[in-house]
């Protein structure tokens, strides 16, 4: 046996080239002309070819390596060539032999042979191979269709395709593919990493479980809520003529409470398995809080039972508790709506995400003064913009609109009159 050195090859002008596949493993048998390691550059792809056959002993090149011509790729353990015909041959023409042997080598390094599936491998070409990862497939587990087992781009499809099924109206994945960034983020600048905080760790799942299996519908609408504000703002103690504060989000919480009640839909659950709606008789308001860990959705038990101060007072609680972590994990769950709102920090419209099992959840925006004409006079209005996301699997388009124009009319002033104590 001798040890064989496998170098990369003349490539032309190819310099700095990125390994982007390693198609061998230590210890594997191989031929001659199968192919060892995937090359890539600006220009194209290429498969670089054993010059030899025999066992691989070691490999000196790993993904994203970059390689120039004559470094090591590999060593093999090759059999050494005995004593025979082909021997006496060269001793007689060992000239001729010799400028044969050196326009095949010039030939194998120039043009690399087609591939010929390995052990454990398919064959493809470079482009298929690109096309592959650029989906997300592992080129090893597609079986190719073409001459000697060769994949080609359909077979890719087919791949990918086959990862797939539909039940019930839903794609199911079969198997989850990792998808690998083509350059490291330290190859454009400077860069810091951190942990993901653990609330964003918890919540990530939940909302790309809500995102991928609820097919949602936001509805983007403008409430006047000038008479509400002017309302809210005129508040004061009976007793010692103080002013009372009262966040918004309580006059919102009671008027969705009332916009509940009128349209049962949106307190509602789904169960997929059963095809059933599970239908709540109680009113527990979920809200987003913003906290240095992350974003929390406590709920509010029973909104219907309390005034709007009460609701404001329970609302800075809450939130008092869920930014010093003392909010109890229960607290999280069974709730009836969630509402997200923007309001403090600025914007309008937005899409927010629906908070499962609910069916739907209400964004609101920051309140905004618009001029409008009243009465052949121009008057200025208080504007609430509000998003309103929802399950289409249970409630419709039409039934969403008249979910906001309810809304809207709650926020009036005859509601905040009648329900603020």
């Amino acid at each position: 046996m001798t040890i064989q050195k496998i170098l990369v090859p003349d490539m032309g002008d190819f310099k700095d080239v990125e390994v982007i596949e390693v198609l061998v493993k230590k210890g594997q048998v191989i031929k001659k002309n199968d192919s060892l390691i995937t090359l890539e550059s600006d220009k194209s792809s290429v498969e670089v070819p054993s010059t030899h056959e025999g066992k691989i002993e070691n490999i000196n090149v790993s993904v994203g390596d970059k390689i120039n011509k004559g470094d090591l790729i590999l060593t093999l353990e090759s059999k050494q060539e005995t004593n025979g015909p082909v021997k006496e041959k060269s001793k007689k023409e060992p000239v001729k032999q010799k400028k044969q042997n050196e326009v095949v080598q010039v030939q194998q390094q120039q043009q690399p042979a087609p591939s010929v599936p390995a052990l454990g491998k398919s064959s493809a070409s470079p482009k298929i191979r690109k096309f592959a990862r650029e989906l997300g497939a592992d080129i090893s587990k597609i079986s190719g269709t073409q001459r000697d087992g060769r994949v080609s781009a359909e077979d890719v499809k087919n791949f990918i395709r086959s990862q797939v099924t539909v039940s019930q109206g839903e794609v199911q994945k079969k198997e989850v593919t990792k998808y690998v960034e083509e350059y490291s983020h330290e190859e454009f600048g400077e860069i810091t990493t951190q942990d993901l905080p653990r609330v964003k760790k918890l919540s990530g799942p939940h909302l790309v479980r809500s995102w991928t299996e609820i097919p949602h519908v936001t509805q983007h609408d403008e409430i006047d809520v000038t008479d509400m504000e002017q309302f809210r703002n005129s508040l004061y103690d009976y007793y010692t003529g103080e002013k009372i504060k009262v966040t918004p989000l309580a006059f919102i919480a009671k008027a969705l409470v009332s916009a509940l009640k009128e349209f049962p839909n949106f307190n509602a659950s789904l169960n997929p398995e059963s095809n059933k709606i599970i239908y709540k008789k109680y009113f527990h308001i979920g809200f987003a809080v913003d906290t240095p860990h992350g974003l929390m959705v406590p709920k509010l038990r029973n909104v219907d039972q309390m005034s709007i101060q009460k609701i404001g007072e329970e609302l800075k609680n809450t939130s008092q508790l869920c930014r010093e972590l003392k909010i109890d994990k229960k607290e999280f769950f069974g709730g009836s709506m969630t509402i997200s709102s923007l309001g403090g920090i600025g914007g309008t419209h937005f899409t927010p995400i629906i908070n499962p099992p609910e069916v739907a959840i209400l964004g609101v925006g920051k309140t905004f003064d618009r001029l409008v004409k009243e009465k052949n006079q121009i008057v200025s209005k208080k504007i609430l913009p509000i998003s309103l996301s929802y399950d289409h699997r249970l409630i419709d388009g039409a039934e969403g609109a008249r979910f906001c124009v309810y809304l809207g009319k709650c926020l009036g002033k005859d509601f905040a009159f009648k329900l603020a104590v």
